[in-house]
């Protein structure tokens, strides 16, 4: 493995709402040729895998931008200033699917795409989720909520109805866990 690149400058280009681009110049160890990078600096994500006392996960199902589609989705988002990703995912359950449940347990973390991604997504199992009041959607939200066997899961994933690299990454947690290692 080689040397990593040497860092010259950074300078944040546009700042939004969700998360800033940033422009950073970069000197190859290798050719010593410098070269720009364009950055997306988010704050850090978490996304939760809900389940019932039955064993059924809780989903929401969303419109999304992007995509211009609907997606099947866990419940997650951005952590808030002070938040720990475990209260977060917690916080974020409740908010759209108006579900809590136990002490949020840790399966892992991923990178979105360290090509341009700052940041991490955390991802968390929550036990025993039960209804406790009606969602809490901002404006910029339409969640409805679905109740999913976990046996179903693969088959979504094999048959592009989850198509969320996020969640499908997170189901990858939680199952290279309970089969210790050895993935679906």
């Amino acid at each position: 493995m080689g040397q990593p690149w040497a860092f010259l400058y950074s300078k944040i280009l546009q700042s939004c709402r969700v998360f800033s681009m940033r422009l950073e110049r970069y000197r190859s160890p290798r050719t010593g040729q410098e070269h720009d990078f364009y950055l997306i600096d988010s704050p850090d994500w978490v996304n939760v895998i809900p389940f019932t006392a039955d064993g059924k996960v809780i989903f929401v199902k969303q419109f999304r931008f992007g995509t211009k589609e609907f997606s099947l989705e866990i419940p997650g988002g951005m952590l808030d200033d002070g938040d720990t990703p475990a209260g977060a995912a917690a916080r974020e359950l409740l908010e759209e699917t108006g579900f809590v449940g136990d002490e949020p347990e840790f399966l892992g973390f991923v990178h979105p795409n360290p090509a341009i991604h700052t940041n991490r997504c955390y991802t968390y199992l929550i036990r025993n989720a039960v209804f406790k009041k009606p969602p809490e959607q901002d404006s910029t939200e339409d969640v409805e909520v679905e109740i999913i066997p976990l046996a179903d899961i693969p088959k979504l994933i094999h048959d592009a109805v989850i198509t969320h690299a996020l969640v499908i990454a997170a189901f990858y947690h939680y199952y290279a866990q309970k089969n210790r290692g050895q993935g679906f």
